[in-house]
């Protein structure tokens, strides 16, 4: 039998569960710097994910409590769309990725860590991220703090949305 270790994500197993679910009840709270909400719609929003598999992993939620993307209105579906477009474009500004991956883990069974709250993973991929310590010291290297990309990313999203409104 084979050993998968994942070091890195024992503080999400023994940090405190949060009672509910995140997507509905973090949004109410309007502590958005605190709760890594990056941005509001009007039907869905930006996340930041507190345990992310790459700096600037983020998620895109609708604020209605739907288990899956049919479940969605055509107006949230958009939005979701349109949502993760922004933070693509926020992210390559502030971290130049060269790629991305972009999916809905939709029932525990798929790896849904919120079951229950459609809501998308948008995650910056770096050619050569995989480094020596994931496979040798099975160890993964976060060279980021939360807060520091939370700033970052913030205001490359004012940039860009008052670039947009200028026209330019």
């Amino acid at each position: 039998m084979k050993v998968l270790w994942a070091p890195w994500r024992i503080e999400y197993i023994r940090s405190p569960k949060h009672e509910g679910c995140i997507f509905c009840d973090f949004p109410k709270e309007n502590r958005d710097k605190e709760r890594l909400i990056l941005y509001r719609g009007k039907h869905a929003f930006i996340i930041m994910n507190n345990y992310p598999y790459n700096p600037g992993h983020v998620m895109v939620a609708p604020y209605r409590h739907v288990a899956s993307i049919e479940d969605l209105t055509d107006e949230e579906m958009l939005e979701i769309m349109k949502l993760a477009a922004l933070i693509m474009k926020a992210i390559r500004k502030v971290m130049k990725p060269d790629g991305f991956n972009l999916g809905f883990n939709i029932g525990k069974v798929a790896g849904a860590g919120v079951d229950g709250h459609v809501h998308l993973h948008i995650v910056p991929r770096w050619n050569g991220d995989t480094n020596f310590m994931p496979v040798i010291a099975d160890t993964k290297v976060i060279p980021e703090s939360l807060e520091q990309a939370y700033e970052e990313l913030k205001k490359a999203l004012e940039e860009i949305e008052n670039a947009e409104r200028e026209g330019t």
